[in-house]
């Protein structure tokens, strides 16, 4: 089994021990990232549905780099500092990035550093062959 590290200028630099993403077996899994503007380099706070656009759009960078994207996101594990608070904004904005199908997801409440969200996907590689067709239960 071959794993690669993936590194783009394009998304925020990892702030620790930890790569921006790693594929290995047909599977793109991304660090957690925090809602920082690539333009500033400054983390974003305050408001749970625009982190999580910001983040969102930081973690399609990545998967792009990967060979990737937001299409073939199949999990997602989300961290949010006030679970009851920020639930339905973050929920709102979340859905904003799957308009065919959210994919599977956990979400629970995280202390995170002076931030309200944090997310990290598992993503289809480039090269897999299966079908990525997102199939509500109405089209059945």
């Amino acid at each position: 089994m071959s794993i690669s590290i993936i590194s783009t200028p394009d998304a925020p630099a990892p702030s620790g021990a930890y790569s921006q993403a790693v594929v290995a077996n047909g599977l793109v899994y991304t660090g957690g990232m925090a809602p920082i503007d690539m333009a500033s380099g400054e983390l974003v706070t305050g408001d749970a549905a625009a982190e999580t656009r910001l983040v969102m759009e930081n973690l399609a960078v990545v998967l792009k780099a990967a060979g990737s994207s937001l299409d073939h996101v199949m999990k997602a594990t989300v961290h949010l500092h006030e679970l009851d608070r920020d639930w339905a904004t973050f929920d709102a904005a979340f859905k904003e990035f799957f308009p065919k199908g959210a994919p599977a997801r956990t979400t629970v409440g995280s202390k995170l550093g002076g931030f309200l969200v944090e997310i990290d996907l598992v993503a289809v590689a480039p090269g897999d062959d299966g079908d990525l067709a997102r199939v509500s239960d109405s089209q059945r």
